[in-house]
């Protein structure tokens, strides 16, 4: 896989409209958000490992595979909560940390108010989620915190990804996968992505 991979899909492109959309009302805004975040999953876990496994079908045998369970996922909050439903309902068994950044609105810059993990070595392979990679700044700690307990290969899904941000993590982590829905071009003064799609926190939660 690329390091930076922007999926394309129909069903992605319409429903990533209809979250760019200002008059989208927060149920669909959540309905759509799950459809991108299923895309997005699947091509984000395209290179997971997998295992031989022998079962019965009601009629023979058959020598089918299971996935390596070194995978653990975490969202970024409160947004990355948008994207964890879709997780888990594709990976049930997984398990799940939590990083808490809040931004300061004059600044932009992050500062953590929580973190639950569970125990993270350089075997797993970490889905870390985050709608928006706006500066890259809260993506950047959370991989900070994420290296100093163990982990090696993470994989970063994000729905829009501004080119700052990408920018950013590419030269802090050269070996992080991105996958996103689509990378936008700028940031305005308040350090939200243009076009982007405003506060996905806020359109997803109805605050």
């Amino acid at each position: 896989m690329s390091k930076l991979v922007q999926v394309k899909h129909p069903l992605l492109e319409h429903a990533l409209t209809i979250l760019r959309d200002k008059h989208t009302r927060t149920v669909e805004f959540r309905q759509h958000a799950a459809i991108v975040s299923q895309i997005l999953l699947v091509e984000a876990t395209r290179q997971l490992a997998v295992a031989p496994r022998l079962v019965e079908t009601p009629l023979a045998p058959y020598s089918g595979w299971e996935l390596d369970h070194n995978v653990v996922v975490v969202p970024v909050l409160r947004a990355g909560l948008a994207m964890l439903v879709a997780v888990q309902d594709m990976l049930p068994s997984v398990p799940v940390g939590f990083v808490g950044l809040e931004r300061d609105e004059k600044t932009a810059i992050a500062h953590e108010y929580y973190q639950k993990l569970p125990p993270i070595s350089p075997a797993h392979h970490v889905l870390v989620l985050d709608p928006m990679l706006a500066t890259g700044g809260s993506l950047d700690d959370t991989v900070t915190i994420l290296q100093r307990k163990g982990c090696r290969a993470l994989t970063l899904v994000c729905i829009v990804a501004a080119r700052e941000g990408i920018a950013r993590i590419q030269q802090r982590y050269p070996d992080a996968t991105i996958v996103t829905a689509a990378i936008d071009a700028e940031l305005n003064h308040q350090k939200f992505i243009v076009p982007g799609l405003g506060d996905f926190g806020d359109r997803f939660f109805g605050t």
